[in-house]
This record gives structure tokens, sequence and C-alpha cells, in this order.
């Protein structure tokens, strides 16, 4: 299952800087994750530190 960002995304780019597979890029509130490149490896959920990267 991918995963999809929240609400409490802070833009902070932590995830995105992390993805092995590039698939989070900024959108205009948050972090988006394109849910057909997610690999589902929690790497983004790991190193958020608010946790806003949840699996959906």
């Amino acid at each position: 299952m991918a995963y999809k960002i929240g609400d409490e995304c802070i833009k902070c780019g932590a995830c995105a800087e992390n993805c092995p597979v590039s698939c989070i890029s900024q959108g205009e509130e948050k972090f988006v994750i394109d849910g057909e490149k997610c690999i589902s490896c929690g790497t983004c959920a790991g190193v958020c530190p608010v946790g806003a990267p949840k699996q959906e």
C-alpha cells in the first residue's frame, strides 16, 4: 500500500530528500506522494519530524 502525506505536513522536505524512488514532490499546501511510483518502503515516515506520511 502506498503512503499518503497528511495535513500535519510542515513542508520541511525531509521525505522528498530521502525517498529512494523520488516519488515525493512539493504540492501547494503540503508535499505529495505519487501513489503509482511509491514502493511503500516507509522511509518517508521514518524521517518525517511530525509523522505526516501514513500508509493508505
